[in-house]
C-alpha cells in the first residue's frame, strides 16, 4: 500500500441547525496507517433565510422548489468554502460534503441530503464529493452513521467515541468489528424547545437543571420501540417528530420539567449502551464531541451514570471533529478505500459511497 499525502476539506450540516461546520485537513497515509493535521477550521451561522427551509420547510416544498433550493444551498456552501480558502490560504485536493439531512428513511430506501455537489464544484473549481448515503442505502444499510470510520482510524486510542449533536451517535470495537448507531435524539429536541422562548439552545443546561424529573414520562420515554431494537440502527427527524414531541408533550410539563426528563432520558440512553457493551480495559474512555460536550448538565448527568471516564477533547475536536471526518471521508475516496463500513450501516458490504464533480 503507497504512502499517501491528501489535503481535504470537510463540510457538515447537522440536523440541530447550528450552522455550518468546516475543516481542512491534511491527511498522511504511511505504512497503511493513516494520521492527520487540521489546518484550519470554523463554523458559519445560518442566516434566518436557509434555517427555515433547511428544518422544515423542504418537507413542504413542491419538487421544482426543493431542487431549485438544493441548487441554491449547494451554491451557499460554495460560497462559504471559497471564504474559507480564502481565509486560511488552503486550495485542497478535494471536498467532501455531508450536505443537510432533509428525508432519512432507509427501511423506505428514501433519503436526501441537500446541497447539491455539482453546485460546490463549480463554485469553488475543487473536485467535491457528496450525497455519501445513498449507495449504502441501496444495498440494504442505513446510509449513517458515517462518522465510525474516522472514530476507527483516526481515534484509535478511546473506547467509546460519543457525538452529541441533533443526535447521538456512538462507535465502539467488539469482537474486531466497529459498532456505531444512533443512541437517542438531543439537541434537536434541546432547540426545539428553547427556541419556542426565543432562545437558541439551553446554555450549559441551565433551564433543565431548573426542573423536576417526571418519572412516568422518561420511563414512557425509555419504552420507546426504538431502544429495544440493536444496532445498526439511526435516527431522522421524522421519528421524532412522531414519537417523541408526542409524548413529550402530553404531560403538560413546563419547559424546566418537559427538558429536565429530557435531558435524563438522553443520559440514560447513552449508559445503557455503555453498560451492555464493556470495554476490555479497566478504565475505559469516552471521547465526547458536538455541540452537547459544552453542556455542563448534560454532561454531569452523564458522568454520573456512565461507567467509564468522559473526556472532553480541545475545542477543534469537539466542534469539528464530524467536518474533520467528512474530510477523511473525501481522502478515502481518493485513496478508492470504503468509507461506509457494513458493520456499522447494516448494508450488504463494504462500499465506497459518493458522487463526485469535478471541473
Amino acid at each position: 500500500m503507497e504512502d499517501l499525502k491528501i489535503q481535504a476539506i470537510g463540510l457538515m450540516s447537522g440536523t440541530s441547525l447550528d450552522g455550518l461546520d468546516v475543516c481542512g485537513c491534511t491527511f498522511h497515509r504511511k505504512e497503511g496507517r493513516w494520521t492527520f493535521h487540521i489546518d484550519g477550521a470554523r463554523g458559519y451561522t445560518y442566516p434566518d433565510d436557509l434555517k427555515q427551509p433547511l428544518g422544515t420547510g423542504a418537507q413542504q416544498m413542491t419538487a421544482l422548489e426543493f431542487i431549485t433550493f438544493h441548487s441554491a444551498y449547494g451554491k451557499f456552501l460554495g460560497e462559504r468554502v471559497n471564504d474559507f480558502m480564502r481565509e486560511f490560504g488552503i486550495r485542497p485536493d478535494i471536498i467532501a460534503s455531508h450536505g443537510h439531512t432533509v428525508f432519512h428513511e432507509p427501511q423506505k430506501r428514501v433519503m436526501f441530503q441537500i446541497g447539491d455537489g455539482a453546485a460546490i464544484a463549480a463554485e469553488t473549481g475543487v473536485p467535491t464529493v457528496s450525497d455519501f448515503r445513498r449507495l449504502d442505502i441501496m444495498l440494504g444499510g442505513q446510509g449513517a452513521p458515517l462518522v465510525p470510520i474516522g472514530d476507527r482510524l483516526l481515534f484509535a486510542d478511546y473506547d467509546y467515541c460519543l457525538n452529541i449533536g441533533g443526535f447521538s451517535n456512538i462507535s465502539f470495537e467488539k469482537d474486531g468489528r466497529r459498532i456505531a448507531f444512533d443512541i437517542s435524539p438531543v439537541n434537536y429536541v434541546i432547540n426545539h424547545y428553547c427556541r419556542q422562548i426565543g432562545l437558541d439552545f439551553d446554555r450549559d443546561g441551565e433551564i433543565a437543571r431548573r426542573g423536576i424529573i417526571c418519572q412516568p414520562l422518561l420511563d414512557q420515554l425509555n419504552a420507546l420501540d426504538f431502544y429495544q431494537h440493536e444496532g445498526p440502527k439511526s435516527l431522522g427527524r421524522e421519528w421524532v417528530e412522531t414519537q417523541v414531541y408526542p409524548l413529550l408533550e402530553s404531560y403538560g410539563l413546563s419547559l424546566e420539567d418537559r427538558l429536565r426528563t429530557f435531558y435524563e432520558h438522553a443520559a440514560w440512553q447513552v449508559a445503557r449502551v455503555v453498560k451492555s457493551t464493556p470495554a476490555s480495559k479497566v478504565a475505559p474512555q469516552m471521547l465526547v464531541t458536538g455541540g452537547g460536550a459544552y453542556n455542563k448538565f448534560l454532561i454531569e448527568r452523564m458522568a454520573a451514570l456512565c461507567p467509564c471516564t468522559i473526556v472532553i477533547p480541545e475545542r477543534q475536536i469537539i466542534e469539528y471533529k464530524e467536518a474533520l471526518i467528512f474530510a477523511f471521508l473525501g481522502a478515502l475516496y481518493m485513496a478508492d478505500e470504503p468509507g461506509c463500513l457494513a458493520s456499522v450501516t447494516g448494508a450488504r458490504k463494504d462500499n465506497v459511497g459518493g458522487m463526485l464533480f469535478k471541473v
